[in-house]
């Protein structure tokens, strides 16, 4: 194991997923300490149940707590439209950085902090966790690997509950409101797959035309309905469906297909991965994976970060395929604003 690590919590009353980076860090070996600063003082009362003696104190001042506690990592969980300056001081100060999606309401913040980040040789990781799920990193091995050959087309979608659309508390939230947010389901849940997408197929998305609405008419200030079609740098085409619009739960899935085959994630389900491949021994034949149950999620996503950062190892996300998952997400917005297909940088 590496020297374990000093992580800074950098959050506020508003802060997303708080308690799921909590118990995450307080499972990791590689994070020796917690400290938080919280200028709401919500979160002391939560980090000292879930973190026990690795909680090492709470400031209201972010630049109190870098002057004086110097941590290696910083984990930042705030309102996209406040979190570039946070990102930039504990950049400024050292630390590598994981931050909850998407941390900025334009790209070109954004763009700004990965200067910074690279400049200073600090990861900048945007926490898009289901990249270590067990079977999608199988399914990205079976895909790279060529035993589905060489891909034809992809579509996916990522569907959840309109009921948070129509609750007062909601309607307050920073998440319901594109000044603060920078959209709406496909900024916050649709981001994932996107970046599913171009990790699992190893392409990048170059140009996208998109289309967004507020179909169930909510007063919130976002799209609850995204849809794109998608051109991959491999050649093949793709599309995605994101929104808001269940009762419960989720609907979610990516189809690729490919000259010898085809695979299904469903990372929700129980049996998340099905495939089909025409050569070898299974041919023709519908294979369901049954590999690991390991944990799923934020606990190994952050573990991995937090060792990346003590380690000098491999990150789960790179600063650069942060950028691009973010830069795909505006560019299908710009797409939407202006009727034509836009071009997505690399």
């Amino acid at each position: 194991m590496p020297e374990p690590i000093k992580v800074a919590v950098i959050t506020d009353a508003g802060g997303a997923h708080v308690t799921a980076y909590l118990s995450a860090l307080a499972a990791t070996d590689a994070c020796a300490e917690v400290v938080l600063a919280d200028p709401d003082s919500r979160w002391p009362d939560e980090a000292r149940k879930r973190l026990g003696p690795k909680f090492r104190g709470h400031y209201v001042r972010l630049n109190e707590l870098l002057a004086k506690e110097k941590p290696a990592l910083a984990l930042v969980t705030l309102e996209a439209r406040l979190a570039p300056p946070f990102i930039d001081a504990a950049l400024a100060s050292g630390c590598h950085i994981l931050a909850e999606k998407p941390s900025c309401i334009r790209i070109a913040d954004f763009e700004a902090l990965v200067f910074k980040a690279e400049s200073k040789h600090r990861h900048l990781m945007l926490a898009l966790a289901n990249r270590l799920n067990p079977e999608f990193v199988f399914a990205r091995q079976l895909i790279a690997s060529g035993r589905i050959g060489n891909i034809y087309g992809l579509a996916m979608h990522l569907i959840a509950d309109q009921t948070r659309l129509t609750r007062p508390g909601y309607h307050r939230q920073w998440f319901a409101d594109r000044e603060r947010a920078g959209g709406g389901h496909l900024i916050w849940l649709g981001i994932h797959w996107l970046d599913l997408a171009m990790e699992l197929t190893g392409s990048d998305i170059t140009r996208a035309a998109g289309l967004t609405a507020n179909v169930g008419r909510q007063p919130v200030n976002i799209e609850d309905s995204a849809v794109a079609s998608l051109q991959f740098d491999a050649g093949f085409l793709g599309t995605i469906n994101s929104g808001y619009h269940l009762a419960k739960g989720y609907h979610s899935g990516i189809r690729v297909w490919g000259s010898k085959g085809w695979l299904h994630l469903e990372q929700m389900l129980d049996k998340p991965l099905h495939w089909s491949e025409t050569e070898g021994e299974q041919a023709g034949k519908i294979q369901e994976f049954t590999g690991s149950k390991n944990p799923r999620g934020y606990a190994p996503f952050v573990a991995a970060a937090v060792t990346a950062c003590a380690a000098g190892t491999e990150p789960p996300i790179t600063t650069r395929d942060s950028l691009r998952a973010l830069r795909t997400v505006f560019g299908i917005y710009d797409s939407a604003r202006t009727g034509q297909a836009t071009e997505i940088p690399q």
